[in-house]
């Protein structure tokens, strides 16, 4: 009995998704719920080995339970800044929750956490670098990974050559705050900067001779 009412209840969540499929934002949340792995609709995710894969769900597979015309997915993602980047490669770690929250928890986290910690007592490996991901109900930018994500195991930083192990060459990495006279205007205190944002591309231990040699 208990087997049929959870069934009864993941019919009336899909039926509900179905209808409401057209004027609403994607819930992550709600195919959660169902039961979907990410995998089932990121199909490509397993095998791809570039950042410049196109791993959204393709119309054959969301025709599986949605109507033609009910949904619509994007031709291609949002552009990354990322360059070199494996899935594959990532996914063959298992569930790196537990890694990035020691980070957190030493305070070797490169980045202020938030409330990184909370959604980080996850199951779901991808939602250990993809965190909100169970509570999404619409797509955004909050759901990619942080720098100081990668930066938990990817520790070399020794920028700008380190910047190239993930970021092409040229990328435009640098924040809004350094407009044309930061470097005269940084040190007045008049930008009331956080050093500890800084780190997360200079690294904690970095001097100001490390870019005024």
């Amino acid at each position: 009995m208990a087997d049929l009412l959870q069934r009864l209840t993941l019919a009336a969540l899909l039926a509900a998704a179905c209808a409401h499929a057209a004027d609403k934002p994607f819930s992550h949340a709600l195919h959660l719920k169902l039961r979907l792995g990410c995998t089932d609709c990121h199909q490509a995710v397993a095998a791809s080995a570039s950042a410049a894969d196109n791993l959204l769900p393709k119309a054959e597979v969301c025709a599986r339970c949605h109507k033609a015309g009910e949904v619509s997915v994007p031709d291609s993602p949002p552009k990354t800044l990322l360059a070199h980047f494996s899935h594959a490669q990532h996914l063959k770690l298992g569930n790196v929750a537990p890694v990035i929250a020691a980070a957190i928890d030493h305070g070797t986290y490169l980045s202020p956490p938030g409330n990184e910690r909370e959604l980080l007592n996850t199951k779901n490996q991808c939602a250990a670098c993809h965190r909100g991901m169970e509570q999404s109900e619409q797509v955004s930018e909050a759901l990619l990974p942080r720098m100081a994500d990668c930066l938990v195991c990817h520790n070399d930083i020794d920028p700008p050559d380190s910047c190239s192990f993930c970021h092409a060459q040229g990328a435009q990495l640098t924040p809004s705050s350094h407009t044309k006279d930061f470097l005269d205007s940084h040190t007045s205190g008049k930008l009331g900067l956080d050093k500890t944002t800084c780190a997360v591309c200079h690294g904690r231990r970095f001097k100001c001779m490390g870019c005024h040699i």
